[in-house]
C-alpha cells in the first residue's frame, strides 16, 4: 500500500512558477511509476506528467510540455516544477502512483494510489 501527500500549491500570477511536491510512504516506492494529474472545476481529471520507476523516462501532456518538469529523488519524493504558469493551469493537482513495475503511462485508470490534491490558482 502506498500513501501520497501533495504540497506546494498556492496562488501565483500568470508567468510565475510553483513547485509541487509529492511525499510517499510505503515499501519499495522506487518500483512505482508516478504521475501528476489535474482537475479544474466542471472538468474531468486530466493527465499532466509522469515519470517511470525504471529509468526516469518522462512524458508530458502537450499543454504543459516545455513549461513543466517532473522529477523524483532517490527516496520517496516526486516533484512537479511549473514555470510560465497560465490562468488555464488553475486546478487541483493530484499525485498518483501505479502498481509496481508498470510501464510509464498517461492513462488515469492505470494509477492505483492517489493523494488528496493541492490547489493551484493562477491569476491573470
Amino acid at each position: 500500500q502506498v500513501q501520497l501527500v501533495e504540497s506546494g500549491g498556492g496562488l501565483v500570477q500568470a508567468g510565475g512558477s510553483l513547485r509541487l511536491s509529492c511525499a510517499a510512504s510505503g515499501r519499495a516506492f522506487s518500483s512505482y511509476s508516478v504521475g501528476w494529474f489535474r482537475q479544474a472545476p466542471g472538468k474531468e481529471r486530466e493527465f499532466v506528467a509522469a515519470i517511470s520507476w525504471r529509468n526516469g523516462v518522462t512524458t508530458y501532456a502537450d499543454s504543459v510540455k516545455g513549461r513543466f518538469t517532473i522529477s523524483r529523488d532517490n527516496t520517496r519524493n516526486t516533484y512537479l516544477q511549473m514555470n510560465s504558469l497560465k490562468p488555464e493551469d488553475t486546478a487541483v493537482y493530484y499525485c498518483a502512483a501505479s502498481q509496481p513495475f508498470r510501464v510509464i503511462t498517461s492513462t488515469l485508470g492505470d494509477f492505483s494510489f492517489w493523494g488528496q490534491g493541492t490547489q493551484v490558482t493562477v491569476s491573470s
